[in-house]
């Protein structure tokens, strides 16, 4: 179904996908095929179960092994399904891919294992472990605000070495960072990478990046990927034009004078859309009401709007 995927590089947008809840352990299983029917909708290219957005560190390993098999049924490969699994412990993360592929999944995410202090050689041999027992190809995610480790060049550029290390998600926020990368892995006519954060995505794109794994596009999917196509095509003035929109949906993600949640506001966007709760893992929430009013009004703003798919009114009846 997928025979030129990371023989050649995945391009578009990939959002990371939120994991719709019941409750702080439950999955709700009703949100998810509308949820992912709205992405598909919006013109993705794929889909990223279990990364930052998706709050995969945070939910049991139950949960999460429910919602790959429950979203790789939903996905019935339209699209490829990529697995986060990034987790301190290498046997738990390789039992994790081992999980996705039996599911159906495509490839597998794994940012540098987190807590430990390790130095970049330290990474670089967890990457490499991993890769060698991982039936799926794995691709690097550059996360420093979580993990505390900041890929360097050289860890990238050793990691395009192994054949199945296919791409890496860079969320470090820095574009001369992000070319980097690509200088590291011009080697790899193979490699994938994408950008993070959504506000660099048209630069990434003018760089020669592949795409973003962009948390937006689980609210408005089919902005984050005009912004990418033009940005493609060269067109400026359609990207300005775009990126006053992103500026708006920007909004949500500020809970509060003191607290800035994407997770958070993307979820009670969907809420507000009828496409999920807005439960999420202990300890990011609950939405307070300021934050809903905000919310409503960006939505309103954005024109974004869908028929109520589940009943959304979770805790705050």
């Amino acid at each position: 179904m997928f025979e030129n995927l990371f023989v050649e590089p995945l391009r578009g947008i990939v959002p990371p996908m939120v994991t719709p809840l019941r409750e702080v352990d439950e999955l709700d299983h009703e949100a998810l095929a509308p949820l992912i029917q709205h992405l598909i909708d919006g013109g993705v290219s794929g889909i990223f179960l279990l990364g930052t957005t998706g709050e995969g560190p945070a939910l049991s390993h139950r949960l999460r092994c429910e919602l790959i098999e429950a979203a790789c049924e939903v996905v019935r490969c339209r699209l490829p399904v990529l697995v986060g699994v990034s987790d301190p412990s290498l046997e738990e993360a390789v039992q994790m891919a081992q999980r996705a592929a039996d599911s159906g999944a495509q490839a597998v995410v794994a940012a540098p294992p987190f807590y430990h202090p390790l130095n970049q050689l330290q990474v670089q041999r967890f990457f490499f472990a991993l890769a060698d027992r991982s039936p799926l190809p794995v691709m690097l995610y550059n996360m420093p605000s979580c993990t505390k480790i900041d890929l360097s060049f050289e860890t990238v550029r050793r990691c395009t070495q192994h054949e199945n290390i296919v791409g890496l998600k860079d969320s470090c926020g820095k574009l001369e960072n992000f070319e980097q990368m690509l200088h590291a892995a011009e080697p790899r006519a193979d490699w994938t990478m994408m950008i993070g954060p959504e506000r660099l995505l048209a630069a990434a794109v003018r760089l020669g990046g592949h795409g973003g794994v962009s948390g937006g596009a689980n609210l408005h999917p089919r902005l984050l990927v005009d912004i990418y196509e033009a940005a493609a095509r060269g067109d400026e003035a359609m990207v300005q034009r775009l990126d006053e929109e992103l500026t708006r949906l920007d909004c949500i993600y500020d809970a509060s004078r003191e607290q800035r949640s994407v997770t958070l506001g993307l979820k009670c966007g969907l809420a507000q859309l009828g496409l999920c709760r807005e439960v999420v893992s202990e300890p990011l929430g609950p939405c307070t009401e300021e934050h809903r009013q905000r919310v409503r009004e960006t939505i309103s703003d954005l024109n974004l709007a869908r028929p109520s798919a589940v009943d959304t009114q979770g805790e705050h009846d």
